[in-house]
């Protein structure tokens, strides 16, 4: 089976933004996800997660993901050429960490052959760290969608 990796981004502290660290804690205290299937909180670190992706043919990345019109707990799902066209418009709070990381990768040819990017419409990004309710209304749709995803990378 090829590499999987689930990378979360960032920053817990500013609540909604921190969506992904309440989606990896869940997957992993309820064993959602295979064990042979590396799940990575990024935080905001950047060009330091680089090394994760070493060998990783697979790559699900979470992240709240702000659009300009979007309605706040909007889930939204994006691979292909979307991907660039999400990191070209840099409409994640992590504007810079994300879009050099995998622009690196690809440098590097550390560039994984899929990559998938959930997430949802911020309602917020003050200081906290707790999900707004809009945001945490739709953390369990996201989580079976995310489940979907790893499951039809296992039967590739």
């Amino acid at each position: 089976m090829k590499k999987t990796l689930i990378l979360g981004v960032g920053n817990y502290l500013m609540s909604d933004d921190g969506l992904s660290v309440h989606v990896l804690e869940h997957l992993q205290a309820n064993n959602l996800i295979p064990g042979n299937i590396q799940m990575i909180d990024g935080g905001t670190c950047g060009l330091d997660l680089l090394q994760y992706l070493e060998g990783v043919s697979n790559l699900i990345i979470i992240d709240a993901i702000k659009t300009r019109d979007g309605i706040p707990g909007s889930i939204i799902r994006l691979d292909g050429d979307q991907i660039p066209a999400y990191l070209s418009l840099k409409i994640s709070p992590h504007d810079i960490g994300l879009p050099d990381l995998l622009a690196t990768a690809k440098l590097r040819d550390l560039y994984p052959e899929k990559i998938v990017v959930f997430g949802i419409q911020p309602a917020t990004l003050e200081l906290g760290v707790e999900l707004s309710p809009e945001v945490a209304s739709k953390m369990d749709e996201l989580i079976e969608l995310i489940q979907k995803e790893v499951n039809e990378i296992i039967l590739i």
